[in-house]
């Protein structure tokens, strides 16, 4: 893997002051960190700091909210990124998931303070409180009309609610653990889950009942991901006629990211298995990048690409550092990948650097959202940050 550049997770504020200064650091496998540090020397005319790097790196642009850093002797550049806004008064307590609805203008989370809110995502400012799990709620979504939100909770309890009133509409029950991820199939006729119990389900919204078990594997199921699978995939046959009830399960494919370190791809109307891959360590998350590619990180820091048709050896492997990856998020021509040491980043093919998210200090970004070219990120330290991709 190449080397991978860090920055003083403050370093907006830092460079600042005048002869303000920031760490930098280099770290490439099997070599001696190579450390550094940016000076800030005045303003330029326009407003924007001049920075200066000591020996071995070099400043190649600089914005109010953003610097480009290359160390030349390793072929590595990273675009750091500072939040164009942060929401400190959202939750009191730890953030755990959050989504953006698809018009952009609204928010949800959920917290270790027990409580899951609807805000405005402009603002950061509370709309609704929704109320009725019992226990933490460790997951929440929009369904794609942007008015609705599905949440999963400790209490293997999975509800849909009005994002306009907070009411909640539908209460599915039948796992027998945590709900740890969901998923909405379509425009969100049916919806599914994973638990902690190893299962995933199918649900059917309009008479709030299950549709069946996709899958009982014995493991914890981390993070789950439907996607439209590539033609030449044969997803299996099911055994009995689907339901009338399930809408848009045909030619889809469920990526199941499991504690046991194994992922999992299962036809959604077969029930059928389609592959099984062997990582590294338990998988965390999940992801579709396109109808044959797909993305899982694990709890040792690996993120896999891996092509559906051939899943015997990864495209590649993506390792940054040891720390868990977290979240997983396709966005435009690459993905956002969030981990359990604080870091954030954006991959893009058409970039020559890798664009970090700074700012959370240690602190695990547990999970990142998007609309358009802002992009939300949730935090232990309780923070929702939110980045502007102008510039890419």
């Amino acid at each position: 893997m190449a080397a991978t550049l860090r920055i003083q997770s403050d370093w907006s504020q830092a460079l600042r002051r005048d002869e303000g200064e920031a760490w930098l650091s280099c770290r490439s496998p099997g070599k001696p960190t190579l450390y550094g540090s940016l000076t800030r020397r005045g303003l330029s005319t326009e407003g924007v700091p001049d920075i200066a790097a000591s020996e071995g790196f070099v400043v190649r642009e600089v914005t109010k909210k953003s610097i480009l850093i290359s160390c030349p002797h390793e072929n590595v550049s990273t675009k750091f990124l500072a939040p164009y806004t942060t929401f400190c008064r959202i939750h009191q307590k730890s953030i755990t998931c959050l989504d953006i609805s698809s018009g952009g203008g609204l928010g949800v989370s959920t917290s270790t303070d027990g409580t899951m809110k609807i805000w405005q995502a402009a603002n950061g400012e509370i709309r609704r409180l929704l109320e009725g799990h019992v226990y933490d709620v460790n997951c929440c979504r929009f369904f794609p009309s942007g008015l609705v939100v599905l949440s999963g909770g400790m209490d293997a309890q999975l509800k849909i609610w009005s994002a306009e009133d907070a009411s909640c509409v539908v209460t599915f029950k039948g796992h027998k653990g945590g709900i740890l991820d969901t998923a909405i199939v379509d425009r969100g006729r049916n919806v599914l889950s994973c638990s902690r119990d190893g299962t995933a389900r199918l649900w059917d919204c309009g008479k709030s009942a299950c549709l069946g078990v996709i899958t009982d594997c014995g493991s914890p199921v981390n993070g789950i991901a439907v996607g439209t699978a590539d033609n030449s995939l044969n997803l299996g046959t099911p055994e009995k006629a689907p339901s009338e009830r399930e809408i848009g399960t045909e030619g889809k494919i469920l990526l199941l990211a499991r504690e046991d370190k194994k992922l999992q791809g299962v036809g959604l109307q077969s029930r059928q298995p389609v592959f099984l891959f062997i990582g590294s360590d338990a998988f965390n998350c999940c992801t579709f990048l396109s109808s044959t590619y797909i993305l899982a990180g694990t709890q040792d820091g690996n993120i896999y690409q891996l092509d559906v048709r051939n899943t015997n050896i990864p495209i590649q492997v993506i390792h940054r550092s040891g720390a868990p990856v977290l979240s997983l998020l396709p966005y435009r021509d690459g993905f956002i990948a969030s981990q359990g040491d604080g870091t954030c980043f954006v991959v893009q093919q058409d970039l020559d650097y890798v664009l970090d998210l700074t700012e959370a200090d240690c602190d695990p970004v547990y999970k990142v959202a998007s609309w358009e070219k802002q992009i939300y990120t949730c935090c232990r330290d309780g923070i929702v940050r939110r980045y502007q991709l102008s510039d890419l």
